[in-house]
């Protein structure tokens, strides 16, 4: 799943290497095209995905997403334009779109009951490692391959080595679902009020994640002068910390009410936002960058465990609406783009972020359980 993070990289390495002859008025609008091909994928093939698992199973779905992976993860080698950036990350959104999917309600039938969101978050932990690494291994690349662009054969293997772990690891998915899901029968769950509350907490929380990775390089080169390659440095603070706050979330919450954590940990982020308008310190905006990652970190855990939990019977369904939330990582960066050119400044694109995360808020407080 961490291989989405590496879009807050490569959109300013495409803002970098293939705009520069574009108006600069335009730049950051056209370089978070590069998130939206990618989370845009999620509102189209969630729910078809969620159709899909009940009629060939949930492993056979992981395994059809990491495919799709190894493809999209050679296209920047072959060529490195503009357009085909584009159609790589629409490939791994299509591909990450499927094993979100499917991934997260096989896990429930390896785990099940309480135990479900400290494991959740315990992936989520798993997945952070891949994201705080994204930008070491493209500094990498760059420094001893002498190209960044090597970052993408090394996850292609690193796909194709956990294709093979999976087939080989036993796991038993219970009798196959014999009644058939629709489109219409999957919205219809979206009447149910908490589900609602939930869906749209997933559109924020994942926009808040995606937009903070995409902003935070762009904020380091607008205010401290850094390059592309140092800028990258602070996604890594951002993931770092949120490595950290999901690995001590899955014992917190392991012992600890989900929702008690959910209000503390957003009330501070969003506190923590409104500090990073005023900012322009490097070592403070860095700080800044460490309290989000780790506030934010087991916020979408949170949420998605509360809603399979709601609609137990629903498993497929659920997981296949709460995913296509995620496209929220495509609409947020968009909008931030557009603000930021508006105003000449990423402060358009915190302004953006801090929306959505008072959004969360309020989700937080409503939630009854």
């Amino acid at each position: 799943m961490g291989f989405c993070d590496v879009v807050g990289i490569t959109a300013s390495h495409v803002k970098e290497d293939l705009l520069g002859d574009y108006s600069p008025a335009f730049r950051d609008t056209l370089s978070n095209l590069i998130p939206v091909a990618l989370f845009s994928m999620f509102l189209i093939f969630s729910i078809p995905t969620g159709i899909l698992m009940n009629k060939i199973g949930r492993k056979k779905t992981v395994v059809l997403s990491n495919l799709i992976t190894v493809v999209a993860m050679f296209i920047p080698l072959i060529e490195y334009s503009f357009i085909m950036s584009l159609v790589a990350f629409a490939l791994l959104g299509i591909a990450n779109t499927i094993l979100q999917v499917s991934l997260n309600p096989l896990l429930t039938n390896v785990v099940q009951g309480d135990k479900l969101t400290s494991s959740l978050t315990a992936g989520q932990f798993v997945k952070a490692i891949s994201s705080l690494s994204a930008p070491f291994i493209a500094a990498f690349a760059a420094s001893q391959l002498d190209n960044w662009q090597y970052i993408f054969p090394i996850y292609a293997v690193i796909t194709i080595l956990s294709t093979v772990w999976l087939l080989t690891t036993s796991i038993d998915e219970g009798p196959a679902k014999v009644e058939a899901s629709s489109f219409r029968s999957v919205l219809e769950i979206l009447k149910d009020k908490t589900i609602f509350l939930l869906f749209l907490g997933i559109v924020f929380v994942v926009g808040v994640d995606v937009g903070m990775n995409t902003a935070a390089p762009k904020i380091l080169m607008e205010r401290c002068a850094l390059d592309s390659i140092q800028a990258g440095y602070g996604s890594s603070v951002y993931f770092a910390l949120r490595t950290i706050g999901a690995f001590i979330g899955a014992f917190v919450l392991a012992r600890f009410s989900s929702s008690k954590y959910f209000k503390i940990n957003i009330v501070i982020a969003a506190t923590a936002l409104v500090f990073l308008i005023f900012i322009y310190d490097k070592i403070a905006i860095f700080v800044l960058f460490g309290v989000i990652g780790f506030t934010i970190a087991n916020v979408f855990s949170i949420i998605y465990s509360m809603a399979i939990q709601a609609r137990p019977g629903k498993g497929n369904e659920i997981s296949g609406l709460m995913i296509t939330g995620v496209f929220g990582g495509a609409v947020i960066p968009f909008v931030m783009g557009v603000l930021s050119d508006i105003l000449n400044s990423q402060v358009g694109a915190v302004y953006v972020i801090l929306a959505g995360t008072i959004y969360l808020t309020f989700a937080a407080f409503a939630l009854k359980r």
